[in-house]
């Protein structure tokens, strides 16, 4: 029997448009939007309620340190770029980053991508003027064309359809490669053995050799391998555009409660974290796990308010925390954010985001990171919460299962002449597939305190 929803429930869901909604698009034609919004409003969920619930329980694990999260992907997903050989690279890098990531921790990983939905991009600011000419930013496929021109850059209301067709495939072959033993243990450690054929990773070669005897142990013991050919695989973006979000919540008939069904776990960014916004109104009243990018201004008072907001009662897995200090930060501003949480009482998530607070433009005029300054706040990260007896709860990436130059250094070492060879990211840079192997196998070695 279906539950209905309290009607006080169904009218807060639009609370949110009478208050401020921070870095949405200016739409030209209104009556556009509404019938966009209308159709979306009836297609079929891209995720289920109770696949949202499992990932909420998971997540109370890991704020507990029974699990650990793994969160990957673009930096934003483009049309363009939706080809099953490009979001089976981003699975299969995800998976081995997964299986290392075990290993060192020996905890279950949730692996999450930034996949089937990232199609949204805060900016800086609403326009970029070029030779004299003034256009919209380009905020996304979701929204607009990257290509600088009128025609392109206008808000077209028909690409969030698009956009929800587009996470439709991405979620049905991300389901085919998880759930139809493409995800074999076996099968993907072995794809990190060719990974530690190149020499340049011979560091690692015990590490990968401690895998393969462990492997090789549970075959001899009789390990039901046919359990391990699949895996739960959730999907997550940027909360960010409310016409897209608010039309694919729907009401779960088990319990009467709404859940934004267009990916099982949604994050508010850094620019949309106003406490009296539209943003955190609204996912304050969806049950899906959410997130909150804390970046270096973030205080402790911050921290304890969205929590009010967001989980008021402390439901474990419900609420996570993505900092994204800097590596020249991290050290000195997570304490304080930390500290103030935990004597509070209630559970949080603590993830950490190294890309977004160590970007900066090369020499070369490429936007980059530096693959050294990655690692190092994920150091300062793991540091930290040993120091303090907290708990690190996870990683989120952005990176490409592409062999792209985009981010320096790394044991390939990236230079700033070899960015141009394949810089292809339309916004941020991204990890490369052999970058975010060895940044496992980094991280690996920090979970097991070597």
């Amino acid at each position: 029997m279906s539950v209905l929803p309290d009607p006080a429930v169904l009218a807060g869901l639009d609370t949110f448009r009478d208050l401020e909604a921070k870095q949405q698009p200016s739409w030209p034609d209104a009556q556009a939007l509404a019938d966009v919004t209308a159709k979306l409003s009836s297609v079929p969920p891209l995720v289920f309620a109770g696949e949202a619930d499992n990932l909420r329980e998971r997540l109370g694990a890991a704020s507990r340190g029974e699990a650990f999260l793994l969160q990957g992907g673009d930096c934003a997903e483009t049309f363009d770029e939706l080809t099953a050989d490009n979001i089976r690279d981003k699975i299969k890098t995800i998976l081995q980053m997964a299986v290392i990531l075990t290993y060192g921790a020996s905890l279950p990983i949730i692996k999450m991508g930034r996949m089937a939905g990232q199609y949204a991009k805060p900016r800086s600011s609403d326009s970029e003027t070029r030779d004299g000419v003034t256009l919209p930013a380009y905020r996304g496929d979701i929204i607009n064309g990257f290509e600088f021109s009128e025609s392109a850059r206008i808000p077209d209301p028909n690409r969030l359809l698009d956009a929800y067709h587009n996470s439709a495939t991405t979620l049905n072959l991300i389901r085919a490669f998880t759930q139809g033993g493409f995800a074999d243990l076996r099968r993907v450690h072995e794809w990190n053995r060719g990974f530690m054929a190149n020499r340049a990773y011979a560091r690692y070669d015990t590490f990968a050799a401690e895998i393969d005897r462990a492997i090789r142990f549970m075959h001899a013991a009789g390990a039901d391998f046919e359990a391990l050919r699949t895996v739960d695989f959730f999907s997550s973006h940027e909360g960010l555009l409310l016409d897209y979000e608010r039309p694919l919540t729907r009401i779960d008939s088990r319990t009467g409660l709404p859940y934004d069904c267009s990916a099982h776990f949604l994050w508010i960014g850094e620019r949309t974290r106003q406490l009296d916004g539209a943003h955190v109104d609204y996912f304050s009243r969806v049950r899906n796990p959410i997130g909150v990018k804390l970046g270096p201004t973030s205080t402790g008072d911050d921290a304890l308010a969205l929590m009010d907001k967001l989980n008021p009662d402390g439901e474990a897995g419900r609420l996570t925390f993505i900092t994204r200090m800097g590596a020249g930060k991290v050290r000195d501003l997570l304490p304080g954010l930390v500290e103030r949480v935990r004597a509070d009482g209630r559970p949080v998530v603590w993830v950490c985001d190294p890309m977004h607070g160590n970007g900066f433009t090369s020499d070369s005029g490429y936007k980059t990171r530096r693959f050294s300054d990655v690692i190092d706040e994920v150091r300062g990260f793991f540091e930290v919460h040993a120091a303090l007896g907290t708990v690190p709860g996870g990683l989120h990436v952005e990176l490409t299962g592409s062999d792209v130059t985009e981010v320096l250094g790394g044991s390939e070492e990236i230079d700033d002449l070899a960015l141009a060879r394949r810089y292809e990211t339309l916004v941020d840079p991204r990890l490369n597939h052999q970058q975010s192997l060895e940044m496992a196998f980094l991280v690996a070695e920090m979970l097991r305190g070597d």
